[in-house]
C-alpha cells in the first residue's frame, strides 16, 4: 500500500532536476553592457571589433568580454562607470552609422545557454529602461487617404478618357469639377463602380458654370482607416525593434490612437528614439519619358504631372506623381543575388491590391522605365527621398518581382531589413517619456525578494510546528514549487513585474493549502481508528476533489484577469496561474512521492508524525 511505481518517482525527480537547471540562470545576475548595431541594418564589417577595441584601449577602458550574435556586437563591462565611459567613446568613434545602446546583458554561463536556459524577463519597474507613450496623428492619416483618392480618381478618369477641370481636396472631402453634365454622369458611374473608391459618398453640386461632384469619406471608412493605421504602426514599431535586436520590447496599443513602447534594460532615450523613429519604405513610380530631367533641373520648370527627384548617383530624374505601388502594400522583402547578372537584389512581395496595380502598369508600359524611390523618415521629421533604381519594364509582372540597381549586398540587406520593418501608416509623436533607472529596479527587486523570503519563512515555521514531519515534507514541496515556478517563468519568457512578484507571494501562501487539507483529512482518518497506511491513502484520495475544485475556480478567475486586464494585471495573472499549476503538482504528487518513499511498503507503522 502507498507505493508509487518506479517511473513515477523518476518522473518527479526528472521534473525537479529540470526545474533547478532552468531556474539557475536567475542566480547569475546581469552585466552592464553596450550593444552596437548598424543604424540602417547593413552587415557588420569584419574589422568593427578591432576598431572598438582600439578606441577602448586608447582611453584605458577595460571590458569583461565581447560577443557577436547575428548583426550585433555586445561588450560587457565590470561596472556602470566603465559602461558610461565606453558609451561616450564609441559614439564619437563610430558616428551615426551605428547605434550604441546602453543595455544590461544576462551573465548566464555558456553551458546553460546551450540548452536554452535563460533568466526571467524583468519588466520596466524591475530592470529599469525606457518608456514612451506615442500619439498617432490621425489627421495626417486621413489627409494621406484623401491624397490617395485624388490620385486614383485622376488615374481612373484618364484611363476612361473623361475630361476634367480639376480634382482636388476640399476641406475634409474631395471636389471634382467637369465641363459637362455628361462627363459628370460618367464620372459618378465610374467612381460608384470602382471598388477602391467604395468608401466615398458622392453628391452633385453646381459651381458656377462647372459641373461638380463633392465626395466625403464615409464615417465607417474613417474608423477602419484609424484602426488599420494604428495596427500597422504597432506592427511596424515591433518589427523595427525586433530587427535591431535591442532589449525585449513591450509594444502595445493603448486606447484608440496611442501606443505604449517599453524597452526594459535600455537607459538611453536618444538611442531609443532613433530605434523606434527611423522607418523606411519604397514607392514605385513611372518615369516621365516626354520631358528631360536635366532641363527641368536647370530651368526649374517641372511639368504639373511630374516631380523632380535625385538618383543615388546624384543625377536628376523626372517621375510621374501618380503612384503605382506604395510601401504599405509590401508584405515581404528579402535580399539576394540576381542569378543572371550576379548583382545584389531585393525580392519584393506585394499584397493583392498592390499586385493588381503593378500588373496593370507593367502590362501597359512594356519598354518604358519605372523607378524605385527609397524613403526614410528620420526622428524629428527629417525625410530622405532617393531614387535607388531606374529600370526598363521588359515584361508584365505583379505579385513578386526583384528590385536591382543596388551598390552592394550590404545595401540590399539593409533595404530588405527596413522594408520588412515597414513604414508608419501615420506619423507618431512622443507625448510622454519616462526613464526608469536600474537602481530603482534593484530596490524593487530587493523588496520583492524580501517579502517572498519573509512570507516563505513564516509558512515554513508554521507548517513544521503544526504538522511536524509531514509539515517538513510540505515545506520541501513549497521550496520545489518556487523553483518550478521560476523555471517556468524563465522558459516561457514571461515578463516579471512587481504585480508578478505579488502573484508569487500569494502562490507561496496558497501552495500549502492543498497539504493542509490532505493532512487534516489524514488526522481525521486516524481519529476514526483507521491504520496509518489507510489514513494516508484516504487522506490523499478524499481531499483531491476539494483541492481540484478550489484551484480550478481560481484558474478561471486568473484567465479572465489575463484576458481583460492591462499589463500589470496580466503579470499578476500569469504568475498566479502558473503558481497554481506547479503547487498542484508539488503539493499532491510531490509530497505523496516523498511520503510513499518513507512509509510505503511497510506493514507496520506505529504512528504518523502529522
Amino acid at each position: 500500500m502507498n507505493q508509487y511505481p518506479a517511473w513515477k518517482y523518476l518522473l518527479v525527480l526528472f521534473i525537479l532536476v529540470a526545474g533547478i537547471i532552468y531556474a539557475l540562470p536567475n542566480l547569475y545576475g546581469e552585466d552592464p553592457a553596450l550593444q552596437v548595431t548598424p543604424a540602417r541594418g547593413f552587415a557588420i564589417p569584419p574589422d568593427l571589433q578591432k576598431t572598438i577595441d582600439d578606441a577602448l584601449a586608447a582611453e584605458q577602458i577595460k571590458y569583461k568580454s565581447r560577443e557577436q550574435e547575428g548583426n550585433r556586437v555586445l561588450y560587457r563591462f565590470n561596472s556602470n562607470e566603465d559602461q558610461l565611459l565606453a558609451d561616450n567613446v564609441l559614439k564619437k568613434t563610430l558616428g551615426e552609422q551605428y547605434v550604441v545602446a546602453l543595455n544590461l546583458a544576462h551573465s548566464t554561463p555558456p553551458w546553460l545557454r546551450a540548452i536554452g536556459a535563460k533568466p526571467m524577463t524583468l519588466g520596466l519597474d524591475l530592470q529599469g529602461g525606457v518608456h514612451f507613450l506615442m500619439q498617432v496623428d490621425m489627421e495626417t492619416a486621413r489627409s494621406q487617404q484623401l491624397d490617395r483618392f485624388v490620385d486614383e480618381i485622376r488615374a481612373a478618369m484618364r484611363d476612361k478618357g473623361i475630361r476634367y477641370v480639376s480634382v482636388r481636396r476640399e476641406g475634409d472631402g474631395l471636389l471634382v469639377l467637369l465641363r459637362s453634365a455628361e462627363d459628370r454622369d460618367q464620372t459618378i458611374e465610374l467612381m460608384s463602380g470602382d471598388q477602391s473608391l467604395g468608401g466615398l459618398d458622392l453628391v452633385n453640386q453646381a459651381i458656377g458654370d462647372k459641373f461638380g461632384i463633392t465626395a466625403k469619406v464615409k464615417e465607417k471608412q474613417l474608423i477602419e482607416l484609424q484602426q488599420t493605421a494604428l495596427k500597422q504602426n504597432v506592427t511596424t514599431l515591433r518589427n523595427r525593434v525586433n530587427e535591431l535586436g535591442v532589449a525585449e520590447p513591450i509594444i502595445q496599443q493603448q486606447g484608440a490612437d496611442r501606443v505604449v513602447v517599453q524597452l526594459p534594460g535600455l537607459q538611453d532615450t536618444a538611442i531609443a528614439k532613433t530605434i523606434i523613429g527611423a522607418t523606411a519604405t519604397l514607392e514605385y513610380r513611372a518615369v516621365d519619358e516626354q520631358n528631360d530631367a536635366f532641363t527641368a533641373a536647370q530651368t526649374g520648370r517641372i511639368p504639373p504631372e511630374s516631380r523632380l527627384y535625385k538618383q543615388n548617383t546624384g543625377q536628376p530624374v523626372l517621375l510621374k506623381k501618380r503612384l503605382i505601388v506604395s510601401g504599405d502594400q509590401l508584405i515581404g522583402a528579402s535580399s539576394g543575388f540576381d542569378q543572371q547578372s550576379g548583382e545584389p537584389q531585393v525580392s519584393v512581395t506585394l499584397d493583392g491590391l498592390g499586385a493588381d496595380s503593378m500588373l496593370k502598369f507593367t502590362r501597359d508600359n512594356v519598354g518604358n522605365r519605372m523607378a524605385v524611390v527609397y524613403i526614410e523618415q528620420k526622428p524629428g521629421g527629417r525625410r530622405i527621398e532617393e531614387v535607388i533604381s531606374v529600370a526598363v519594364v521588359r515584361e508584365p509582372f505583379g505579385k513578386r518581382f526583384q528590385t536591382t540597381g543596388l551598390n552592394s549586398m550590404a545595401e540590399a540587406s539593409q533595404l530588405a531589413l527596413l522594408l520588412r520593418a515597414g513604414a508608419l501608416a501615420a506619423p507618431m509623436e512622443i507625448i510622454e517619456e519616462r526613464t526608469v533607472g536600474p537602481s530603482l529596479g534593484a530596490d524593487n527587486i530587493a523588496q520583492g525578494f524580501k517579502s517572498t523570503v519573509i512570507g516563505s519563512l513564516l509558512v515554513i515555521v508554521l507548517m513544521a510546528f503544526y504538522y511536524r514531519i509531514f509539515g517538513l515534507i510540505a515545506n520541501l514541496a513549497l521550496l520545489a514549487n518556487i523553483v518550478l515556478l521560476i523555471a517556468l517563468l524563465s522558459m516561457l519568457g514571461a515578463t516579471l513585474t512587481m504585480p508578478g512578484i505579488a502573484g508569487i507571494v500569494l502562490t507561496v501562501g496558497m501552495a500549502v493549502d492543498a497539504n493542509v487539507l490532505i493532512f487534516e483529512r489524514i488526522r481525521e482518518e486516524l481519529r476514526n481508528g483507521n491504520t496509518p497506511q489507510a489514513s494516508i491513502r484516504a487522506g490523499y484520495d478524499k481531499a483531491f476533489a476539494t483541492i481540484a475544485d478550489a484551484n480550478l475556480t481560481t484558474l478561471i478567475a486568473t484567465f479572465f484577469l489575463f484576458l481583460f486586464g492591462t499589463g500589470p494585471v496580466k503579470g499578476f495573472a500569469v504568475t498566479l496561474s502558473l503558481g497554481i499549476m506547479t503547487s498542484m503538482f508539488t503539493a499532491i504528487m510531490g509530497t505523496r512521492a516523498v511520503i510513499n518513499f518513507l512509509y510505503g511498503g511497510k506493514h507496520r507503522v506505529a504512528q504518523l508524525s502529522v
